[in-house]
């Protein structure tokens, strides 16, 4: 079993880089009734983000792994962020922005050692929206990463079948 999620809402402001915000009081919240429906012998990992490693409760029983932080870019603050972001996992290269193709590669490279890691047990991996589109688009085919992206809430969890090449949304949050 594959439980991709995207971490919980951070506390953001234009002061702080967006890989070092923490969760806010709300994602906290969430990120508690999150940790509270995923499987009890779940090898839990995240990217190294505090936003994402803080989503699968912030201890020492989340392995934190590079390989899935969000993609590396340079956005306005202020502006068109979602428009570039959602234009971005539909194709668009930006300037400045990781290509997809590294994110994708990285992304996979994660996911194949740490499934072989888990030897069967279910496996959580906490990351971000526009990693994880990316992944899913390259690994899985999937259709509207545009729409996919979109849909995705904070925290949101779906469940990735990689032999049937499925995706869905796995836990009502």
């Amino acid at each position: 079993m594959l439980l991709l999620v995207r971490h919980a809402m951070p506390a953001y402001g234009p002061t702080v880089p967006p890989h070092e915000w923490p969760l806010g009081t709300e994602g906290w919240q969430a990120a508690q009734r999150l940790i509270a429906r995923l499987p009890k012998d779940a090898c839990l990992v995240s990217s190294d983000e505090p936003k994402a490693w803080q989503t699968l409760g912030g201890d020492d029983t989340v392995t934190r792994d590079r390989r899935f932080n969000e993609v590396t870019r340079v956005e306005p603050w202020e502006g068109n962020y979602r428009e570039l972001r959602r234009a971005y996992v539909e194709g668009a290269d930006h300037a400045d922005w990781e290509p997809r193709a590294e994110v994708a590669k990285r992304f996979d490279d994660g996911i194949t050692e740490h499934l072989a890691l888990a030897s069967g047990r279910p496996l959580v991996v906490a990351a971000h929206g526009m990693a994880m589109t990316v992944w899913v688009k390259v690994r899985l085919g999937l259709q509207s990463p545009g729409d996919f992206w979109a849909d995705l809430r904070f925290p949101d969890a779906h469940l990735v079948d990689l032999d049937l090449g499925t995706v869905e949304r796995a836990l009502a949050l």
